[in-house]
């Protein structure tokens, strides 16, 4: 349920060749599953204007031949994390992202290292653990809030930086869901991107 959505390209056959492959994440569910539908406090509508947005980025990731970056999305506020080593391809892609209507606010923390850079970024985790990471954050983040409703997503990028877009109806809720990710093993930061609102 806390997985990215990350756009299928080409053909498997492609797409098996290289190792963003195994970056699919849960996209071939996604649009969010029905399950995440239902147990959001929000309207159908509201969540179709989500996945409208989520399809819209997926084309653009298509069109430039990326699956280098993650989205999450609640009430069209749009998070996008990833790790770009060809600098063309992070430039049209962020072009391509800002020119997509309904957005009502970009979180942009997708970044450009080329791959020499990145084979010496002592800092990076990895796709293998930044998944790894970001489902024990979203555990700790469901069992700290005892609730059916689930209006938070938690995504980890590979310098283990946790980010949590969402919803929560309190300032005590909201402080509890941080602090639930916040406290997740191996979370170098975690950024807060949850409105507090009834």
């Amino acid at each position: 349920m806390f997985m990215t959505r990350r756009l299928l390209l080409a053909s498997a056959a492609t797409a098996a060749a290289t190792p963003a492959f195994a970056q699919l994440g849960n996209i071939l569910l996604g649009p969010k599953t029905i399950v995440e539908h239902a147990a959001e406090s929000r309207s159908f509508a509201d969540q179709a204007k989500d996945n409208e947005i989520v399809l819209k980025v997926n084309a653009v990731m298509a069109k430039i031949g990326t699956l280098q970056a993650d989205t999450e999305i609640y009430e069209q506020r749009l998070l996008i994390t990833g790790l770009f080593d060809d600098k063309a391809k992070y430039d049209q892609f962020y072009s391509g992202v800002k020119g997509i209507d309904g957005i009502k606010k970009l979180y942009w923390h997708a970044v450009y290292e080329s791959a020499d850079d990145q084979k010496k970024d002592k800092n990076l985790i990895g796709w293998a653990k930044s998944t790894e990471l970001a489902t024990k954050a979203g555990t700790n983040l469901t069992v700290a809030m005892k609730t059916t409703e689930q209006n938070y997503h938690v995504c980890v990028d590979s310098f283990a930086i946790a980010y949590v877009i969402g919803r929560a109806k309190s300032k005590a809720e909201h402080d509890q869901a941080i602090a639930s990710v916040r406290g997740t093993s191996g979370v170098k930061k975690t950024v807060d991107y949850v409105d507090v609102r009834p």
